[in-house]
């Protein structure tokens, strides 16, 4: 006998959540989260979800309630004899942390894996991690989704006629080269070197961009200091247009007022994470019906790797 799938969301999530649970076919299961006066969460459960198959979802960016938050959503829902507890994180927060650059620092990402392993998660589903290694920081399954399927459509309904792709800095190249592989079209990369974090010292364009519609790649923009300069020097190098897309868009700081001034014409996000504002050159994708095809697909036993565009 099938169990049953119940869809929860915590708050930081909960638009997304909707619109995956719509794509899904079924409406948000009814919870309650609430806050003592001093701050503290509590979470409980509304209906049974005794013996069903749980999807969680919600985004661990900041403030640090929404970790907090999941953690007792996952444990409630093991102590509610829940069957399996899949944990639906659309932005993997502290993903930046992964490894020790430094002398006598923390990693953030395997200490939040460790977390969520601890608090009972059965499954993991992500989308685009900052490092792909950080799947290796758990002891369960992790389903890494790829925003490829969500950008190439978009991508293709541009019609550039001079495409070539563009990685922020040397560490995003794989994610850069895929996307030019796709297209069967060149990529160039932006050396960048910084004095510290969020600040971008120096950069350099390592490729020819002259007369080229460039679209730059990465996986999340916080800032949003390294893309507008990016964007800004490819015009200077003769590129005909620059845009920028990722995944993740976590705009803090001035990152809407480095947008407005740069020379990107469009930024392409998804939305993992909500918009703090809106703006003229954001364009927003969801990712819901990728989300939902992959709680279907992780409920039946099917293939995740279905979902991707190869």
């Amino acid at each position: 006998m099938s169990s049953t799938v119940n869809i929860y969301s915590g708050k930081g999530s909960i638009d997304l959540a909707n619109k995956i649970a719509d794509a899904y076919g079924q409406p948000l299961g009814k919870c309650t989260s609430q806050k003592f006066s001093d701050g503290e969460l509590h979470f409980g459960y509304n209906e049974s979800v005794r013996g069903s198959d749980l999807f969680i979802i919600q985004s661990t960016n900041p403030p640090t309630d929404n970790i907090m938050e999941l953690l007792l959503m996952i444990d409630a829902a093991r102590r509610a004899s829940a069957k399996y507890v899949t944990v639906v994180v659309p932005y993997f927060g502290y993903a930046r942390q992964d490894r020790k650059d430094q002398p006598r620092v923390a990693i953030a990402a395997k200490l939040v894996a460790n977390l969520l392993m601890a608090a009972g998660a059965n499954r993991i589903m992500t989308m685009d991690l900052h490092a792909g290694q950080i799947q290796g920081f758990f002891d369960i399954p992790v389903d890494h989704l790829n925003g490829t399927a969500i950008f190439v459509p978009y991508i293709k309904s541009l019609e550039l006629g001079n495409l070539i792709f563009a990685s922020p800095d040397v560490g995003g190249t794989a994610r850069t080269r895929a996307f030019a592989k796709f297209f069967e079209a060149e990529m160039v990369v932006c050396d960048k070197h910084r004095k510290r974090a969020n600040e971008v010292a120096s950069m350099q364009v390592i490729g020819d961009v002259t007369g080229k519609d460039v679209i730059l790649v990465d996986d999340l923009i916080d800032t949003a200091g390294t893309i507008s300069k990016a964007a800004n020097l490819l015009k200077t190098k003769g590129a005909k247009s620059v845009r920028a897309l990722c995944t993740h868009a976590i705009l803090s700081g001035k990152a809407y007022e480095n947008l407005e001034n740069s020379e990107l014409e469009e930024l392409i996000v998804t939305d993992t994470l909500p918009l703090k504002q809106k703006s003229e050159k954001i364009t927003v994708l969801t990712v819901a019906d990728l989300f939902a095809a992959g709680i279907r697909n992780i409920h039946s036993h099917g293939s995740i790797s279905t979902l991707f565009i190869k």
